[in-house]
């Protein structure tokens, strides 16, 4: 049957040494208080392989112990001593004393265990717990009677520890040597030759303890014996070995067992005390002795993984002086006390998110210091990551990845490893390992809309901004930094680019022109965003810039002719009734929306309350019949505005005529009663007269005026400067003459005429010249330019016919000297 068991085992260690493990384990061994640095072994041959190889695998040297003897140089193969050890701080009597690690090898993995036994050397002497020793023995004790005499303490093990005793010449007593089943050595004081009291009272012996190194050490202490008078009777235990099992971790004061000692003697010499005999000093941490009742106790903490087993030799004494001994053993029962331990070996942090299933992740050692059941343990993790544990030999465990990753859903995982042990109650540790995820360029930039509309007024300033456009990318870092562009195009058959601009940067865009609504009303723009990964992601989006009319243009009055010439007469018969249709002002804007929304009024009339206008369509009619009463001349400014904000306005002046009946609508010319018409001429004419007359005058004093200063300014100076005999040079210049100084803003062209108008004879004096302009659309702004032609415009125009012609709003003109003019 137990053959049958090491072939199963066999199988098994075969089984993993076919998945990378070595099997055997690699003894090494090195002496105590060897230097720090000092070579211990060069593992290359028991691994068989070379350095290369070993640097390749990223060899570890991992220690099982708290504090980390050695070191291994990856590049030599040679294991170092990285502290001095002392075996007996390390391992105390623990014979042998062996330091466990691992060589753990990665590609593929492999875990070597390494034990290094720490040999020990003479170093430390043997010693009594005393330096005197007491024994009262009676004088009446028979002779071979023996005295069992405290163990000297060597920390040395084997040949180094303690070997023999001696005792110094004496005529009562010899030395017998013996041996323990472990093979430590002890000694026990032999009556040879009886005791009288009244030849010697009392001995001095020397007992001497010796090791077996190499130079022998010895250590010495007094044994004085003091003989005792008449106490023949020994006290005597039950039993001469006393074997209990105590629980470790037993709660101190709980009795452990009780020992009883009984004397035939009377009175005093039955009186028996207890004590301890020969203990170590682990015995007298743990337990406690009632020196009357004999009853041992726990007295301190009681550690299965720190001593398993102990041996506690009890001394009873009774009032005479004779004393007995019997021997305890405690065996300590392991308790599940120790949660296992998982220690983190390696760990690939941050992982790529498109690494592959299967990748390790970390590799970790669970152990636990309990024993049997107690010591085995299990690992397990959450089921929902995407990772799992796959365990490997000598309680190494593997996290692997086993499904895709991808960071912009989990950019980082806290894994849980929970470590439970097979105990009763069952321990339980928890170990969290953080796994940053790294990012990857996997994610295009997204923009924030599928389209966008972004408007702008016109006859913006050139670098306005009109919107801004973003993209988010799932990305990080340099994955996630997007920058900005405009894709070619066309608008108007010019590059979009000479239209709009792209911050790189913020996505921000500008309109590099000004813009007129007349000329585009919107166009179309592709921006694209491109992130800053290896390889680049984009994606596009469509902007559609609307540009938004403004009020910035006046209503153009079509009909009637607003040139500068004389206005057209319309003729209404004086029998015309109330709603007689007279003409109607036609106006247009060259804006959009409400901007072009047109309402007309009636600003000034001759005689108000006879004509209205329709405030839609500036059709304008007669409110009441035409009676002979009313003037014959009707003059009426009509005024148009748009609805923009705020609104622009023009106006307009129609000249009624009142006739009696005429059978051509279109008819110029028509009898017009001559006291009526002499009157407004002489009244006209002498308005005139009057205004010509103030004005000559003001004109010929400011002249004066100016003469005299200008004279008296150049005396003045003249002599100041002949004074200061300042040379005069011949380009010496007068300040006071200078007439091109500067243009008048808003001059007017004038004519001195005197002309017979078409219906009657007028005097007209000073009649402003008006230049006809004509309307040329701007091919980058977004107003209207008007030049004005240089030659004169007719006195009168055909009535009902339509000019595009558009009256200036602001204008220059150089003044020029009155002339005479002709029809």
């Amino acid at each position: 049957m137990e053959l049958h068991h090491n072939r199963q085992g066999w199988s098994f260690i075969l089984y993993l040494c076919m998945w990378g493990a070595i099997c055997e384990s690699i003894h090494y061994s090195v002496p105590e208080e060897k230097k720090t640095g000092s070579l211990v072994a060069n593992v290359l041959k028991d691994l068989k392989m070379d350095v290369k190889e070993l640097s390749a695998r990223r060899v570890q040297l991992v220690s099982k112990s708290t504090k980390e003897y050695f070191q291994l140089d990856p590049h030599s193969g040679n294991m170092i001593l990285k502290d001095k050890i002392d075996r007996e701080a390390l391992c105390g009597q623990k014979d042998p004393c062996i330091l466990l690690s691992e060589i753990v090898l990665e590609n593929p993995l492999q875990v070597h265990r390494i034990e290094v036994e720490i040999e020990d050397v003479n170093d430390n002497s043997p010693q009594f717990s005393k330096k005197e020793f007491l024994f009262e023995i009676p004088e009446q004790v028979p002779t071979d009677t023996r005295f069992p005499l405290e163990r000297a303490q060597d920390s040395d093990k084997g040949e180094n520890g303690v070997q023999n005793y001696t005792l110094s010449p004496n005529d009562h007593f010899r030395l017998d040597v013996q041996s323990r089943s472990d093979g430590t050595k002890y000694a026990e004081l032999v009556l040879e030759k009886q005791l009288d009291r009244e030849e010697d009272a009392q001995f001095f012996l020397i007992l001497s303890a010796f090791d077996g190194g190499t130079p022998k050490r010895t250590g010495t202490a007094q044994i004085k014996v003091k003989v005792l008078d008449n106490n023949d009777n020994f006290p005597q235990f039950g039993d001469s070995v006393y074997k209990v099992k105590v629980k470790e971790n037993t709660p101190r004061g709980t009795l452990v067992t009780k020992v009883e000692a009984t004397d035939r003697d009377f009175g005093p010499n039955a009186d028996i005390t207890y004590s301890f005999s020969q203990v170590s000093e682990n015995v007298l941490r743990s337990f406690n002795l009632n020196k009357f009742t004999g009853e041992l106790t726990v007295a301190g903490m009681i550690d299965y993984e720190e001593d398993r087993n102990y041996e506690i030799n009890i001394k009873a004494m009774d009032g005479g002086g004779l004393s007995a001994y019997c021997k305890v053993v405690v065996e300590i029962e392991d308790q599940n006390d120790n949660a296992p331990e998982v220690a983190l070996t390696s760990l690939t942090s941050p992982l790529p998110e498109n690494s592959p299933p299967g990748t390790v992740v970390a590799l970790f050692s669970v152990t636990d210091q309990d024993s049997g059941d107690n010591g085995r343990t299990s690992c397990t993790t959450e089921t929902h990551l995407p990772f799992v544990l796959k365990a490997s030999e000598n309680n190494y465990y593997r996290l692997v990845t086993q499904q895709p990753l991808d960071r912009e859903k989990a950019p980082e995982y806290n894994i849980t490893i929970t470590a439970t042990d097979w105990g009763s109650p069952r321990l339980t540790s928890i170990t969290i390992i953080n796994v940053q995820i790294s990012d990857i360029n996997d994610n295009a930039p997204v923009f924030e809309k599928p389209a966008y509309e972004m408007q702008i007024r016109e006859n913006n300033i050139p670098g306005l901004l009109i919107g801004l456009v973003h993209a988010d990318d799932l990305d990080t870092e340099r994955n996630a930094k997007v920058t900005y562009s405009l894709l070619p195009g066309k608008v108007i058959g010019q590059p979009v680019s000479s239209y709009v601009s792209i911050n790189s940067e913020t996505g921000n865009l500008y309109a590099i022109r000004s813009l007129d609504y007349g000329q585009i009303k919107d166009f179309p723009v592709t921006v694209r965003a491109v992130d800053s990964g290896s390889p680049p992601l984009s994606s596009e989006v469509k902007v559609r810039v609307v540009i938004v009319d403004e009020n910035d243009n006046a209503p153009f009055i079509l009909y009637p002719l607003q040139n500068g010439t004389s206005p057209s007469n319309d003729l209404v018969p004086r029998g015309a009734e109330a709603g007689y249709l007279v003409t109607k002002v036609v106006a247009v804007d060259r804006d959009s929306g409400q901007n072009s929304w047109l309402s007309y009024e009636l600003l000034k009339a001759t005689e108000p309350g006879l004509f209205s206008v329709g405030a839609q369509n500036g059709e304008v009619k007669t409110m009441r019949p035409i009676n002979q009463r009313d003037t014959f001349r009707q003059k009426l400014i009509i005024g148009v505005r748009d609805n923009g904000h705020p609104p622009q306005s023009a106006s307009a002046t129609l000249s009624i005529l009142l006739v009696d009946g005429f059978s051509d609508p279109y008819m110029k010319m028509v009898d017009i009663p001559k006291d009526e018409v002499v009157a407004e001429e002489d009244h006209n004419l002498t308005t005139y007269l009057v205004i010509c007359l103030a004005a000559i005058s003001f004109i010929f004093l400011v002249s004066i005026t100016v003469f005299v200063a200008i004279k008296i300014h150049k005396r003045r100076k003249f002599t100041e400067n002949s004074g200061l005999n300042f040379p005069v040079g011949p380009n010496f210049q007068e300040n006071g003459g200078d007439a091109g100084a500067g243009s008048l803003s808003r001059a007017y062209n004038y004519e001195v005429c005197l002309a017979g108008g078409s219906l009657s004879s007028e005097f007209k004096f000073l009649r402003p010249l008006f230049p006809v302009f004509s309307v040329e659309p701007a091919q980058n702004q977004g107003v209207q330019r008007i030049s004005a032609a240089s030659h004169e415009v007719p006195s009168h125009a055909a009535e009902g016919q339509i000019i595009n012609q558009m009256a200036p709003t602001h204008q220059e003109h150089n003044v020029h000297p009155m002339k005479p003019c002709t029809n």
